[in-house]
């Protein structure tokens, strides 16, 4: 199925039937992805009184409990929810689905005992776009990403300029391949998070970070329409699945 989408006033074709999905899975074993010390999530039989929902032990159906934290364990979008008292929810402040993104390749930098993705980098890879959404693929980009346990392994992230640089010029959907945009261990600082929603500034409750995606090294760097979709759960984060679509300029028909 192919339709027509309007960015910047140009036309673009979009074949809906080839999406690439650049989210990880919950699997609820040793192979998930795991950060912040969580203990491995669990997808297990519903069992009270005698019944055990499992078809291969005898019930009707598969029926099963999944215990997880959407931060520590999949591919998730959250809201500026996550570092504010107040109490805000994905399911409420995300009310858009598709928009014009941008894929970008970092390899991030050394600076002190770190490495972070610089401001500099950032103005570089995208040069004078200005998308609504960009996705951060990190170098090296290996298939560990898909079940790596980051806990305790200081991961790249972004430095506070360049979250603020994301907010000035109207980013509003951030993805990356990390599981957070702050450091580890920061005593709680957040500056990441705190310069992208605006939060001492102008609060953008309608800007989302998502983390924990990966983006397969066939899926080329450019301009791509974004489907991001969240999980209802009335929460500061919820489980998301973005998915790219390629976007081909509409040939002008001249009579």
């Amino acid at each position: 199925m192919t339709v027509v989408y309007r960015f910047n006033n140009k036309d673009y074709k979009v074949d809906l039937k080839n999406g690439l999905d650049i989210s990880i899975s919950l699997r609820g074993d040793s192979s998930n992805v795991i950060a912040w010390d969580a203990e491995l999530p669990k997808i297990e039989p519903y069992e009270k009184d005698g019944f055990v929902g499992k078809v291969s032990e005898g019930a009707s159906v598969n029926f099963n409990n999944i215990n997880f934290n959407p931060h520590s364990h999949i591919t998730h979008t959250e809201c500026v929810g996550h570092i504010t008292k107040e109490v805000y929810s994905i399911n409420k402040e995300l009310k858009q689905f598709f928009f014009l993104a941008e894929l970008i390749t970092i390899a991030p930098e050394k600076y002190k005992d770190d490495f972070v993705i610089s401001k500099r980098q950032l103005e570089y890879a995208l040069k004078d776009k200005r998308p609504s959404a960009l996705v951060i693929r990190t170098l090296p980009n290996l298939k560990e990403k898909l079940f790596q346990n980051y806990s305790n392994t200081n991961p790249a992230y972004l430095l506070e300029e360049s979250a603020l640089f994301l907010n000035e010029i109207g980013v509003e959907h951030l993805l990356i391949d990390l599981p957070s945009v702050d450091k580890e261990k920061d005593k709680g600082a957040l500056l990441a998070h705190k310069a992208f929603w605006g939060l001492h500034t102008n609060i953008r409750k309608q800007a989302t970070i998502t983390e924990f995606v990966f983006v397969r090294n066939t899926i080329l760097d450019g301009s791509y329409l974004l489907n991001l979709q969240v999980a209802p759960i009335e929460n500061d984060a919820s489980p998301s699945r973005p998915v790219l679509f390629s976007l081909r300029e509409k040939e002008i028909n001249i009579t």
